[in-house]
């Protein structure tokens, strides 16, 4: 691989690395998402065109095993690539069957635009050459687009080109789900609309959504539209045409296809049918697409850039990477949408498109950039608050409770069963007992409500959604009188490799510590955010929930009496008896085996658990230092009456750090900002090592199956909140740089109360500067010291170093850092 800052480019045909390039290569526009797959391919094998829609599910269900198995997945719809060609006389090109001369896959980051560019000969010894473009409009965002141009450098004649839709396709990208059910849409109509133009649509098996896709193809040579002759070909549910396009030795000639989707429920339409239809013939040529395109992205670009000096072009080729796919799954196009934050974003069929608690690790990023979009994204929640109510209720629990797994209605979508691929056996998965997916959907709201100070959001929707999972939360306690302190049982936290104690007959563990933590905190801090309401809003808010003083008592208690365990002198335990657990010979395995970032399947195929061992698969207990200060955590145990002060932090990081595999892409991120203040060079290491996970696939092949947003996103989110140090706390935004010595200057915008900020960290100073505006000054601090900054000014801070853990405050207005 090749590559600058902004390019991302593959050269030579491997059909082994094609599913990775494919998903890297993905493009998408916050609508849809398309693999970056060859368009002469089919799926099988190396190649997967698959397209998805955000928020399009279909549910299947089927016995195996003897159970009932129901999976709700998004769907791959039909693939709108199509485009085979053939020379006189031969088959169809395949690059499989006849691997080109030259090849290369080049993805444009800046402008959203994906070149292909391959030579063949033929057994015939035709030489033709073969360059593509692509796009998915960041604009339009119902409109595809594929240029392709022909050169045939020793010969003429006439070249067969086959531009099709074809909805003969399943959900059979990820190998572990093959054996299911994944058939999901039929077709309901295809037709020739015009000599140019063929509509297919399809309609999904159980949610009956109805999904159009409308094909203009077109011919053009040297600005001209010749004459060639079409063929209507097609059977059911597929439907093109055969062109046959005369080729001049020498003489470039291009075919443009552009397709227009859209489906049922879109916003703005009569019928998906005659809204595609109507946009692709509307639609200008390839072109006048990609300059409008091409200028949204530059746009967007300007919004969520981040400018790192004195690294290297593979790190900063990293970052855009992960800003581009952020972008491309969630933007200002999907604000418009009933979608929340697939973990695997809209390129693959991972985790069946399914939404979870990853949306912590990207919401924090645009709260900062574009707050409009993270409210957007927040309303999914919000929609699907009475079915996580209707899941507390019915496991006898007050308030709401979200599912560990979401998709199109808010219903637990966790499957029952899992495969371990080392066994071949299918197991129970306990994962919807990981009742922290409350917390990330409370600390998201309270995050962008105090970034934004949005009171009205607060009062009707971010304010029942909080107290409703606080209910929750204080629901699931019970109170041991012989602690005199309140507890949680039967949870797993976000180390999924233990799901319950060595030998028990039931799942479950008692006192996660991050979960009982986070627990108080969020009580704490949701009771403080209700009371910033204006007081008619509060009033109004209470009887409308039906919140009494007597309940608010019950909060208080919690705060003051949740019990949370700790070993070994002060470090917190993951749960409590945790420090009964054997110690891992982590050595050893490390010499048996090449990767041991999944132990658990390890151990379970060489008969063993892993719930026996102190073994992590990603970051736990630690999730505490990463989502809250010192000074945040200092008050929790303060207030819990517990003796623990900041000293314990470095201890509980490098305890965990020694015992965590990092099973999961998002444990790097954890530990790289954790390290940030501790050991930077450590820190930048892992970072970097979090940079690459999604481009050299260090899960081994699970990136093909779709990339991994939460890292991508979190990777952004710590560069602005790790390393630049922001916090928001008490309407001021507090900096407290960090900069690794790889870096010599990190710069940013940033969105706060309404003003476009632009922030600039170099080894010395931090300024922050504010556009002309009649906005209000916003409060800038750092070190425990507040700044004004003022529309069309800018503060200048002289940094002093590495921050100093502190615990001290100055008027409510701490140093966040602690």
């Amino acid at each position: 691989m090749t590559a600058g800052p902004w390019r991302l480019r593959y050269e030579g045909y491997d059909p082994t690395e094609e599913p990775l390039r494919e998903a890297l290569c993905s493009l998408g526009n916050g609508y849809l998402g398309s693999r970056g797959a060859a368009p002469e391919c089919a799926a099988g094998g190396a190649h997967y065109p698959g397209t998805y829609l955000a928020g399009v599910f279909n549910r299947l269900a089927e016995t195996f095993h003897g159970t009932t198995v129901s999976n709700e997945s998004i769907v791959n719809l039909p693939n709108w690539l199509v485009l085979r060609f053939r020379t006189p006389g031969q088959d169809w090109y395949s690059p499989d069957e006849m691997p080109p001369e030259e090849y290369y896959l080049e993805l444009d980051l800046r402008r959203g635009i994906l070149a292909r560019g391959l030579t063949w000969v033929d057994a015939e010894g035709r030489r033709t050459g073969v360059t593509q473009r692509r796009i998915v409009h960041m604009r339009h965002p119902h409109l595809l687009a594929l240029e392709t141009t022909f050169v045939a450098e020793n010969w003429s004649g006439e070249l067969v080109v086959r531009s099709a839709l074809d909805g003969r396709v399943g959900n059979t990208l990820v190998t572990r789900y093959r054996d299911l059910a994944h058939h999901h849409h039929d077709p309901v109509r295809q037709e020739e609309v015009d000599s140019e133009t063929v509509l297919l649509q399809v309609e999904t098996t159980q949610s009956l959504v109805r999904v159009a896709q409308a094909a203009r193809t077109r011919v053009h040579r040297n600005g001209d539209r010749p004459q060639v002759a079409r063929t209507l070909v097609g059977d059911h549910g597929w439907i093109g045409h055969d062109l046959t396009v005369p080729v001049e030795e020498g003489r470039p000639v291009t075919v443009e296809k552009v397709v227009a989707v859209h489906a049922g429920g879109d916003r703005a339409i009569s019928e998906s049918a005659e809204a595609s239809v109507r946009a692709v013939q509307r639609a200008g040529r390839f072109d006048d697409l990609v300059d409008s395109h091409a200028s949204r992205w530059s746009a967007l670009w300007e919004r969520f850039g981040t400018e790192l000096v004195g690294t290297t072009d593979s790190v900063r080729q990293a970052l855009n990477l992960h800003t581009f796919h952020t972008l491309q799954t969630v933007s200002p196009n999907s604000m418009d949408l009933d979608v929340g934050v697939p973990a695997r974003g809209l390129c693959g069929e991972a985790y069946r498109g399914h939404i979870f608690w990853d949306e912590i690790f990207v919401l924090p990023f645009l709260d900062l950039r574009l707050p409009a979009l993270s409210r957007s994204l927040l309303m999914y929640r919000y929609r699907r608050l009475d079915e996580a109510r209707h899941r507390a209720a019915a496991a006898g629990h007050r308030g709401a409770n979200y599912p560990w797994q979401s998709g199109s209605d808010g219903r637990e979508e966790t499957q029952q069963l899992h495969l371990n691929p080392r066994s071949g056996r299918w197991l129970p998965d306990h994962s919807s007992l990981q009742r922290h997916v409350n917390h990330a959907v409370a600390f998201n709201v309270v995050h962008y409500t105090q970034t934004t100070g949005d009171m009205d959001f607060l009062r009707y929707r971010g304010g029942p959604m909080l107290i409703e999972i606080a209910r929750f939360l204080v629901s699931i306690t019970s109170y041991d009188r012989s602690l005199d302190r309140y507890r949680i049982r039967g949870v797993v936290g976000p180390d999924e490799f233990h799901d319950r104690y060595p030998g028990a007959a039931e799942p479950g563990l008692d006192d996660n510590a991050y979960t009982n933590v986070m627990t108080v905190w969020l009580l704490k801090q949701i009771r403080e955010l209700l009371e910033q309401l204006p007081a008619h809003h509060r009033a109004d808010l209470w009887e409308e929930l039906g919140l009494s003083a007597g309940e608010l008592d019950q909060w208080e208690a919690v705060t003051r009496k949740m019990f949370v365990p700790f070993h070994d002198g002060g470090i917190l335990s993951q749960f409590d008896g945790y420090e009964r657990l054997e110690e891992l010979d982590w050595d050893g395995y490390r010499r048996r085996y090449d990767s041991i970032q999944r132990l658990d399947r390890i151990l379970e195929a060489e008969g063993d658990d892993v719930n026996r061992y102190k073994a992590a698969k990603q970051a736990d207990t630690l999730m505490l230092f990463y989502l809250l200060s010192a000074e945040d955590l200092v008050e929790v145990f303060a207030r819990l009456g517990y003796d623990w002060d900041t000293s314990q932090i470095p201890r509980t990081i490098e305890y965990y750090a020694a015992r965590t595999s990092h099973g999961s892409t998002l444990s790097g991120i954890v530990h790289s900002w954790l390290l940030a203040r501790l050991h930077r060079e450590d820190s930048w290491r892992i970072f970097t090592h979090a940079l690459d996970s999604d481009i050299a696939d260090t899960q081994g092949g699970t990136t093909a199956e779709g990339i991994h947003l939460g890292v991508m996103a979190g990777s952004l989110d710590l560069l602005q909140r790790g390393y630049a140090g922001i916090a928001i706390r008490h309407d001021v935004i507090w900096l407290e740089p960090a900069l690794p010595a790889e870096v010599d200057r990190l710069a940013f915008p940033l969105h706060f109360r309404g003003h476009r900020l632009s922030v600039d960290i170099e080894k010395q100073t931090l300024t922050v500067s504010a556009p002309p505006s009649h906005l209000p000054a916003v409060r800038v601090g750092h070190h425990g010291t507040v700044h004004t900054l003022t529309a069309g000014g800018s503060v200048t801070i002289e940094l002093e170093g590495h921050p100093e853990v502190r615990a001290d405050a100055d008027d409510g207005d701490a140093d966040p850092w602690g």
